[in-house]
Parts: structure tokens; sequence; C-alpha cells
């Protein structure tokens, strides 16, 4: 009977002692501080649009005293995510920015756990019709421009892996909305796995990619998080994707290419290489060597399980950056 005792006290002391392991394992890699909110001008609102039949939300951010004509920007999430987590995850940056600069922010918000991207795997329908995204980013666009007075020539999209995969819908298939596009964290599909209807030329996109991202590979493959989760299925790479982008609009010859410093992971820096004629549309590649999955920033630190988290370059600096330069 005592040995029995004993037996059973091993066991539970010994499953107790994996729990804590496994919870300590999982915290470590799960585990992401709280961004800062800073002191901004103006205020963040909720709203709401019926678009396709379905009630879409959104949150935005207007600066105080945001003249007339400014520029608008949609920041899109990622997957599982909402209008609140890009803004943490961003850092805030893009509302930073904002203030600095004078132009409107807007997040809106996925109807499915992912937007409705360029992909062919996932199902994107409500009641046997697929999401219509692109038409709500779409109309959402022209309705904060007529309610806000921004300029319509000069509305942006940026979001962060699937957020970053639908900016690349939205540069093939509305390029006479969205004037710039920034897809983070995102690569273009291969043309099995591809179910976009490119409408023509003219939307100038920059691409920003880790080359040690775990789910969408820099050199192009299969999309996913440890085979597992978030299957998107197969990506070119991300020279490729930005190349593809060039073709598109017509931009011949190789790109200039230039270094930038980064910091926060060891042997990291930066490389920007960009595409122009001197033409209307331009294509701008970011590569983060050694970063992971997500905007660079130092405002917030990824979690772990999403790879190496560099505290710079400043990712919305750089994607605004891009985008004050286009024109109406």
């Amino acid at each position: 009977m005592k040995r029995a005792l004993r037996v059973l006290r091993f066991c539970l002391l010994s499953v107790a002692a994996l729990v804590a392991v496994a919870g300590a394992l999982f915290g470590w890699f799960l585990y992401s501080p709280a961004a800062e909110v800073p002191q901004l001008s103006g205020t963040v609102a909720k709203g709401a649009m019926e678009v396709g039949g379905l009630q879409r939300t959104y949150r935005t951010y207007l600066p105080k005293g945001l003249p007339g004509g400014a520029p608008l920007l949609l920041v899109m999430h990622g997957s599982g995510q909402n209008s609140a987590d890009i803004r943490a995850e961003t850092g805030y940056g893009f509302e930073r920015l904002a203030d600095q600069h004078g132009f409107a922010v807007v997040y809106p918000d996925a109807y499915t756990f992912d937007w409705n991207d360029c992909s062919t795997i996932g199902d994107f329908s409500v009641q046997g019709r697929p999401v219509d995204d692109v038409g709500f980013l779409d109309a959402l666009a022209g309705k904060l421009a007529a309610e806000t007075g921004a300029d319509p020539g000069r509305v942006f999209a940026t979001g962060v892996s699937s957020g970053g995969f639908m900016s690349i819908r939205l540069a093939l298939e509305a390029p006479s909305r969205f004037r710039a596009v920034a897809a983070v964290s995102a690569n273009v599909h291969v043309p099995e796995n591809f179910k976009c209807k490119p409408a023509g030329a003219g939307t100038s996109v920059m691409i920003m990619n880790g080359t040690k991202d775990p789910l969408v590979p820099f050199n192009g493959g299969e999309s996913s998080l440890l085979g597992l989760f978030f299957k998107g299925g197969t990506v070119r790479s991300a020279g490729q994707s930005a190349q593809y982008f060039a073709d598109i609009n017509g931009i011949a010859g190789e790109p200039a290419a230039q270094q930038i410093p980064a910091v926060g992971v060891a042997g990291a820096n930066v490389e920007q290489r960009a595409w122009r004629n001197g033409g209307r549309a331009e294509v701008e590649l970011v590569t983060v060597q050694g970063g992971g999955h997500g905007m660079p920033q130092s405002a917030w630190r990824r979690p772990r399980l999403l790879g190496p988290s560099p505290m710079a370059p400043d990712g919305p600096a750089l994607v605004w950056s891009f985008f004050a330069r286009q024109r109406s």
C-alpha cells in the first residue's frame, strides 16, 4: 500500500512538473508585453456600415485639426485579430505619424478569421456567398474620404500577415481606389494558388518581409505555422513578389539597393531595393535580415513564436515615407 502511494505521489509530482514546464514554455513563446498607449491629439472612434448584406465594422483615428485634402490610410490586422489588435501590434505608430504628418487612419475588421485574399485555400463564405472584402474596403475608403474631406487620390492601404495579403489583393483588383499599398509579412501567391483578377497597373507597392519569418517563407514555399496552423498555400519569394509588381507596372531594369541598420536582433540589417522609372508607380522591397513575422518597430515586441523581433527600423515610418512620396 505504501509503495503504491509513493508511486502515485511520484506520478502526480511528475505531471505537475510537466504542466509547469509546459506553461513556462507556452508563456515564453507567446508572451508579449503590451505596448504603451501614447498621448495623441485626436480620438479613436468605432464605426459600422453595411456592405454586401453584411454589417462591417472599423475604428478610425482622426488627428486634431485634420486639414481637408489629407491622405487616408487603411491598416489591416492579421489572422484572428481585430482593429484594436493591429493598433497595439504596430505600437500605435500610424497614429503617432498621423499627428505629425496630418492624415486620417482607419482600422477595418475582417468578417471571418482571415481577410479574403488571393489564395484559393480557405473558406471565406457566409451563407453560401464569398465575403467581398475588396468591395468593403473600397466602399469604406470612399465613405471616409467623403466624411473627412480626405484626398480620394491619396488613399493608401497596409497590413500585416493576412492584412498584408489583403493589401496585395487591393493593389491588384482596386488600383483606381488605392494609390499605394504596403504588404508586411506577405508575398504574392503562386499561379496555382491564385484567384485574384488583376485590373491593371498604377498602384505603387511596398513589400516588407523578414528572412527568418516562420509563417511566410521569405524565399517562397508553403505558408503556415509549424506546418499545422494558419495554412495559406504556396507563395512566391519576396523578391519574386516585388518583381511581379514591377512587371505589372512596366518598370524594367535592375532595382537600386541600399542598406539601413536594424537593432534588437544580433546580425540584423535591412536592405531596401527600389524599382523606379520616373513613372507614376514604383515598387520597393524591404528585406529585414534576421527578422521574423511582423512589422519591426520599437514600441512592441512580438511573441517569440513569430520569430526574431527587431526593434528597428521603424516599420510604420518606412511605410509612411513610401506613401508620402506618392502624388495624387
